[in-house]
């Protein structure tokens, strides 16, 4: 008996080391064209992923995009060519720990840390005083909060934020509903490990689906591309670490709520209502009121968490009523 088992552990140990060292996969096409078409500028020893693009001539309009957890700026490709057409530029950027960023390993990631990501980027771009429109979905929203509420300090060297929609992100911790994988990574940290390192794309997929609608739900070809984006640089390393927003979005709620609720900044809502991260309508009915002097718009009762690529004309076109009417 003793040999029989310690044969399993022979054979066992090494298919088990390779199988948690299994490289990357390749990027598909789209994302290679997306990797290529991106620059990067150093952030406190990091290199940050950017995308920076110039569009429409006569406009001055300048638009931010922040991504949401566990993706990257990728999130935005559908959207990108319109947007192009809209604003005089469009910026896109991966945060520190996902997409093509760096992901440091043994980091306490955090969302002010994000922040002034985005405020350096800004700055290398010459964009210091510029008027800035935030577009914000999921991880997102909270960093904008954030920004928001250093704008509406009126501290030097902070962005001056002309407008800010917020998408299907979990601003209000008391309505918000991370999947279980996400509580277990963020509060279990003896498993943490572990579980980093056995997430595989089958998993992966199959809790990403879940907060996509039933009729909207991504190809194998989009799904691939997300994992690809988490897999770079071994993404899938320090999701426990960057999932530390959570706990920070209940710790910091009075200063991110309040900025929000308290701002004169035009502020617009783009909601999925399929949502079961942040479910409708208990989420709604919380932002309608305590941020009254929002405008609000419900998309189709099939879009859930991720309306930018479940409908992306929709999307489009309540961002740019919302833009076009201040």
């Amino acid at each position: 008996m003793k040999e029989w088992w310690l044969l399993v552990g022979l054979i066992c140990i090494p298919l088990m080391a390779v199988y948690l060292h299994i490289p990357p996969p390749n990027l598909s096409p789209a994302l290679q064209k997306w990797y290529n078409s991106g620059e990067r500028f150093n952030f406190r020893g990091s290199n940050i992923f950017y995308r920076d693009s110039f569009g429409a001539l006569g406009s001055s309009d300048v638009v931010i995009l922040l991504h949401g957890f566990p993706t990257s700026s990728y999130d935005w490709n559908k959207i990108w060519d319109p947007l192009n057409q809209r604003f005089h530029r469009v910026i896109a950027l991966d945060f520190l720990g996902f997409g093509f960023s760096d992901k440091p390993r043994g980091h306490r990631y955090s969302v002010f840390e994000q922040a002034s990501l985005v405020e350096a980027l800004l700055a290398h771009l010459g964009l210091a005083e510029q008027r800035v429109n935030l577009l914000a979905h999921d991880y997102g929203d909270t960093v904008a909060l954030e920004l928001l509420y250093r704008s509406d300090q009126n501290r030097a060297g902070h962005l001056t934020i002309n407008s800010l929609c917020l998408s299907n992100g979990g601003i209000f911790p008391e309505t918000h509903h991370p999947r279980l994988i996400q509580t277990v990574l963020k509060d279990f940290t003896l498993l943490s490990p572990l579980l980093t390192r056995l997430t595989n794309y089958m998993i992966f997929s199959r809790g990403v689906g879940q907060v996509f609608g039933p009729y909207t739900q991504p190809t194998d070809a989009e799904f691939w591309d997300m994992w690809t984006g988490l897999r770079f640089n071994d993404g899938n390393l320090v999701m426990d670490s960057v999932l530390q927003f959570i706990n920070q979005r209940a710790k910091h709620r009075d200063r991110w709520v309040g900025a929000l609720t308290s701002t004169l900044v035009p502020l617009h809502m783009i909601y999925g209502p399929l949502d079961p991260v942040n479910p409708h309508p208990h989420f709604i009915r919380l932002y309608q009121q305590l941020v009254q002097r929002s405008t609000i718009t419900l998309l189709d009762k099939h879009i859930s968490h991720y309306p930018q690529l479940e409908d992306p004309m929709g999307f489009l076109n309540a961002y740019y009523s919302f833009i076009n009417s201040f």
